[in-house]
C-alpha cells in the first residue's frame, strides 16, 4: 500500500474528501518527523513505537573492490510494532 492508496482507504472509511485526508495525513507525518528529530519517541498504543537510534561509526568493505571504507555514525529510526498490530497480522 502506498500513500495514495492509504488516502483513498481513509477517505472511503470516513466519508471525508481526499484533500482533507491528505492534509491530516501530512500533518501527522510532519508531527512524527519533528518529534523524532527532537529525540522524542512516538508511541501509538496498540499500533507501535518509533524511536530515534544512533548508529556508531564502523568500517566496512566496498563489495566491488574489496577495499576497506569508513562508514560514519548516523541517526536512524526504528519501529517496533505493538501487541494489537502483531495479533492482527498473525
Amino acid at each position: 500500500m502506498n500513500k495514495g492508496q492509504l488516502i483513498d482507504g481513509v477517505a472511503a472509511n470516513t466519508k471525508l474528501k481526499k484533500t482533507e485526508v491528505t492534509k491530516v495525513l501530512d500533518s501527522i507525518l510532519e508531527n512524527v518527523k519533528s518529534a523524532l528529530k527532537k529525540g522524542q519517541d512516538v508511541s501509538l498504543v496498540g499500533f507501535g513505537t518509533w524511536k530515534k537510534k544512533k548508529r556508531a561509526a564502523r568500517t566496512g568493505r566496498n563489495p566491488q573492490t574489496g577495499k576497506t571504507i569508513n562508514i560514519p555514525a548516523k541517526n536512524t529510526v526504528v519501529f517496533s510494532s505493538g501487541k494489537k498490530l502483531k495479533d492482527a497480522v498473525n
